[in-house]
């Protein structure tokens, strides 16, 4: 009989500033990448057997998961690390060379590895998947079974050019409730039409939007249902962009699923009222959108030009219509700003009145278009990857320095929610049987996000109670050992292959624009960079 192979497929978490690893008693919003990949994971590859466990680090505080790395008598192990972002990548280093030590085989994937140059680390006993997993898993598993990986794979395409998509397999009981909601993210489609130059999802996902089918997603809804799923997160960055989006509201309807869910759009979406009675009628409870700023020409240089700040109030009152919660996404500290464009910002948005607001300081995410003009222009400060996380100031600024800019950062979470407006949803919150105003679920966000402006802690930063259990000081020798280095050097980024850029071409462009500098102070390049989420 073949040797099984263990498959252990893990997102990992990132470093804080104090070295510590990032870990909560319960999270707030569940990784989506894990369940996806495994799905694709079949329980037999070629007659061997295969062992699947998914961890998501931010979640387990129990470090006995760590033993699932070392390889076992009479069989083989694959640590897929998957997600990574460049915050996370470290970890991800420190895990796959921990794995290596201990006998096993590791691979490691995810928005980092997908759009940045990580040549250099190349030929150390770990692998890198520079491709979506539909192109390079099978193939992965396959070499896993033989013992022995190749150093990169999916170097000539990135993409998929149509989705093959599983019907997701959801979490055991016992993994959804380490978190706050039993929730379950899904991707019913991928891609993003714009070019933000600080915005990495046309790097990870392409322009293309690629769906996958509703039949599928539909399949994934019920099998949630019955696990215990108590609420979906469409992680489509554009859903409203997404063609059958309508077809599928339908079907939900129409089936009766009875499943919440929120989803993310782009502002757009304002002239798009029919499409937001749908989503109502479907169960969407919180509608999520990257409005970042109001100043039209901070838009316009951020290449970012489909926003128009005068829709803004639109989205807000068609959401409170239809009875769904309206989050509005910011970002502080573009090249423009000064306090007072950031204090202008908040009493823009205090007028509007958003359901709640998240607040981001802008960073150059390795791999972004911004990311390669601030780097060029010897901008960029911070060179801890960990920190580029939209949290901390990580490039020189013309007007702030970091520690000004995390105190504004944290401000505009205490000025959007006061005390004076808590004690408002409170209120409605007992008193009102509206869908939105009456929502326990809001009133908690709002109470959570006031408690971490007070500790100094982002509200989005992955979960509730933070645990300390082990930190950088425990891997960093062993990553030193395998890599050569205690921190890695800032990446270049990968450039698209021709296939890459032929798919990525078929969304009509739009007109670009940048702000001009103002002569008298040395402002950095209009492109700015923005979140992977």
């Amino acid at each position: 009989m073949a040797q099984p192979l263990r498959v252990v497929i893990l997102k990992p978490s990132k470093y804080t500033t104090h070295g510590y690893m990032e870990r909560f008693r319960w999270g707030f919003m569940p990784n989506s990448t894990v369940p996806y990949m495994r799905s694709m994971t079949p329980s037999c590859v070629g007659g061997t057997p295969i062992d699947v466990h998914r961890i998501d680090e931010y979640v387990h505080t129990d470090l006995r998961y760590l033993s699932l790395l070392r390889r076992p008598r009479g069989g083989r192990t694959l640590v897929a690390l998957v997600g990574v972002q460049s915050h996370q990548f470290h970890r991800a280093l420190d895990l796959a060379a921990y794995a290596q030590q201990n006998g096993s085989m590791a691979v490691i994937g995810g928005p980092h590895v997908m759009t940045c140059d990580t040549s250099p680390l190349h030929g150390r006993g770990v692998s890198f998947a520079l491709a979506e997993a539909e192109l390079v898993w099978p193939e992965i598993l396959r070499d896993a079974i033989r013992g022995e990986l190749r150093p990169v794979y999916g170097e000539k395409q990135r993409w998929q050019q149509e989705l093959e998509s599983p019907v997701i397999i959801p979490p055991e009981r016992r993994d959804l409730s380490r978190y706050i909601i039993p929730m379950l993210g899904l991707y019913p489609a991928r891609g993003c039409p714009f070019l933000c130059n600080f915005c990495s999802v046309t790097k990870i996902a392409g322009r293309r939007i690629r769906s996958q089918s509703i039949a599928t997603t539909l399949a994934s809804l019920r099998a949630a249902k019955a696990a215990g799923v108590g609420a979906i997160m469409f992680t489509s960055d554009n859903f409203n962009k997404y063609a059958e989006a309508e077809e599928l509201l339908a079907a939900m309807v129409e089936e009766r699923l009875g499943l919440q869910f929120f989803v993310q759009c782009d502002t757009q979406i304002a002239r798009q009222e029919h499409l937001v009675e749908l989503l109502a009628k479907a169960g969407c409870f919180q509608m999520f959108v990257g409005v970042e700023s109001f100043n039209r020409q901070t838009l316009l240089a951020a290449a970012k030009g489909q926003n128009r700040p005068e829709t803004y109030r639109d989205i807000v009152r068609l959401c409170r219509e239809y009875g769904i919660s309206s989050h509005f996404s910011n970002i502080i500290g573009f090249p423009q700003d000064t306090e007072q464009e950031v204090h202008q910002h908040l009493e823009t948005l205090n007028a509007l009145g958003p359901t709640v607001a998240s607040f981001y300081i802008l960073c150059p995410i390795p791999g972004t278009e911004q990311y390669d003009d601030f780097l060029a222009e010897g901008l960029i400060s911070e060179k801890n990857l960990d920190r580029f996380d939209g949290t901390c100031l990580t490039w020189r600024h013309p007007c702030f320095s970091r520690a000004q800019m995390t105190g504004l950062l944290f401000w505009c979470y205490r000025s959007f929610f006061s005390w004076p407006k808590l004690l408002r949803m409170a209120h409605l919150t007992f008193c009102s049987r509206n869908k939105v105003a009456g929502s326990a679920r809001n009133m908690g966000l709002s109470l959570f996000s006031r408690y971490c402006a007070w500790r100094q802690m982002h509200p989005m930063s992955g979960g509730v109670l933070g645990v300390r259990r082990d930190g950088m000081q425990d891997f960093i020798s062993l990553r030193k050992e395998t890599f050569g280095f205690e921190l890695a050097p800032l990446p270049r980024s990968l450039q698209l292959s021709a296939a890459d850029s032929r798919l990525n071409g078929v969304a009509k462009p739009r007109l670009r624009s940048r702000l001009p500098q103002p002569a008298d102070r040395p402002v950095g390049p209009a492109n700015s960079s923005r979140l992977g989420v």
